[in-house]
């Protein structure tokens, strides 16, 4: 059954805030995924902040039109979707990951910083690491300066404590 005009009207206002908000969106297909398949990439949209949603393209049009995503929008066409998130790389990340193990989840386009992708485009995306493992990288290197001064110094007092010994 159809959705009549105020639900229409609630749908598009609601993807518009996720827009308003978002750096991406990608769009995948999903013909003959079933419903098991499609729980779980839900599970795995909301854990890494993603809004995902089966919307009808028309609806999704006239969300983006005017925005930074309005180029993705011929891309809308057939059974498709929408994967949007604030993380430039979370939305891609989720849907390429699931497209990896499922075939039946076919990437098609994305948008980001106002440039749409294609398919190979939201691959490369997908495979930039996401902002948590950028700044675990950067811990890390801030780190090992302090952890090799600490095991000189460590080594340093055990090295007095045998010479007084």
């Amino acid at each position: 059954m159809g959705l009549n005009l105020d639900e229409k009207k609630a749908v598009v206002a609601e993807v518009s805030a996720q827009v308003a908000t978002a750096q991406t969106i990608v769009v995948a297909e999903y013909s003959g995924l079933e419903v098991a398949h499609l729980t779980k990439l839900r599970a795995q949209a909301r854990k890494s902040g993603v809004y995902l949603r089966v919307l009808k393209n028309t609806l999704v049009r006239r969300a983006v039109a005017g925005s930074a995503f309005a180029g993705l929008a011929e891309q809308m066409s057939g059974p498709l979707i929408y994967s949007i998130s604030v993380d430039p790389v979370a939305a891609a990340k989720v849907l390429n990951d699931f497209a990896k193990i499922n075939d039946k989840l076919v990437l098609k386009a994305g948008s980001y910083a106002g440039k749409v992708l294609d398919k190979a485009g939201v691959q490369s995306l997908a495979s930039i690491p996401s902002r948590e493992e950028l700044l675990g990288k950067l811990l890390g290197i801030m780190q090992a300066p302090v952890t090799g001064l600490a095991c000189a110094l460590a080594a340093l007092a055990k090295q007095r404590e045998e010479a007084v010994a």
